[in-house]
């Protein structure tokens, strides 16, 4: 027996409507053609699906068994159907994020919280870069788009700018380094130096300071906190860098002092990393486009650093 979905739509506006007429007119196809289509089917199936001497035609045993598949297979297809569609139009899909900064949270905690309400429809998720290797996922297609200050070339994958962002040193408010103004990477030598718990390459204190003075602190301690880590430098047992979008708070707390890194204070980019083929979806989109302007609106409300 040869089973299409046309046979159990026909079956259930048969029976729905009472009649070959009213669910001919449904299904959009004429009477004869519905009639013939039930007795191929009757044919098939060896039996009756339908009792022809009753009014209003009532289905049989054998029509009724196959009226409960078509109640419950219908509507799973119907919903795919649907589901299939808004992903056509692009309305609905995936975006699972994964960040290689920890303290992207900060400011994209809103922003996804923006995105939900805009695309309900998109299956939304935060993946820990603690938990895997972002960019290889993003590779894999485990993840959708990964934040990260460090692109890579890497084939079928587009790095797209987001903002840049200052990194700052904090240290407690009497530190000998305030009255100098700035740092340079000899003067954490002999400090002890609190991060967040990455990899020391994606570490800009690290990576883009330390590193290539060939400067190594006298303590590395890590933390997940921010708040943790505040708490510490104010208490005098070590000193941290942070992007100044987590220190914007922090500009007038009396028991701490933000510093510049060099003379001239450094820069950094953020970046998004998305498949290339997902940069077409009108989701994709606006989720890049919040990301590029919630953090700067975070920074303008609060005060300067």
């Amino acid at each position: 027996m040869h089973l299409e979905l046309r046979h159990l739509r026909s079956l259930r506006a048969i029976h729905e409507q009472g009649g070959l007429a009213r669910a001919a007119e449904v299904l959009h196809l004429t009477q004869s053609a519905l009639s013939h289509q039930i007795k191929a089917l009757e044919e098939q199936a060896g039996v009756e699906l339908f009792l022809r001497k009753t009014k209003p035609l009532r289905l049989s045993a054998a029509g009724m068994r196959l009226l409960r598949t078509a109640q419950q297979v219908l509507p799973l297809i119907d919903a795919a159907e649907a589901e299939f569609r808004a992903v056509e139009l692009g309305r609905a899909g995936r975006l699972h994020v994964a960040m290689e900064c920890h303290h992207c949270f900060d400011w994209l905690l809103p922003v996804l919280d923006q995105f939900r309400r805009a695309w309900p429809e998109v299956d939304l998720d935060i993946r820990s870069s603690l938990a895997l290797k972002a960019l290889p996922a993003l590779e894999r297609g485990q993840v959708d788009l990964v934040i990260s200050s460090d692109p890579e070339t890497l084939p079928g994958i587009s790095f797209q700018p987001l903002f840049d962002y200052a990194p700052t040193l904090v240290v407690p408010a009497g530190h000998p380094l305030v009255a100098k103004g700035h740092a340079e990477p000899a003067d954490l030598a002999g400090e002890t130096l609190i991060t967040y718990p990455m990899e020391r390459a994606r570490l800009d204190v690290f990576s883009q300071f330390l590193d290539p003075a060939g400067v190594e602190p006298a303590h590395h301690r890590q933390v997940e906190q921010t708040a943790v880590a505040l708490m510490l430098i104010a208490s005098g047992r070590g000193v941290a860098v942070m992007p100044d979008w987590v220190l914007r708070a922090q500009a007038a707390n009396p028991e701490l002092a933000l510093l510049a890194l060099g003379p001239r204070g450094m820069l950094r980019r953020l970046y998004a990393g998305v498949r290339s083929d997902d940069l077409g979806q009108p989701y994709m989109a606006h989720v890049l486009r919040l990301a590029r302007t919630e953090p700067l609106r975070m920074l303008r409300a609060g005060p300067s650093i």
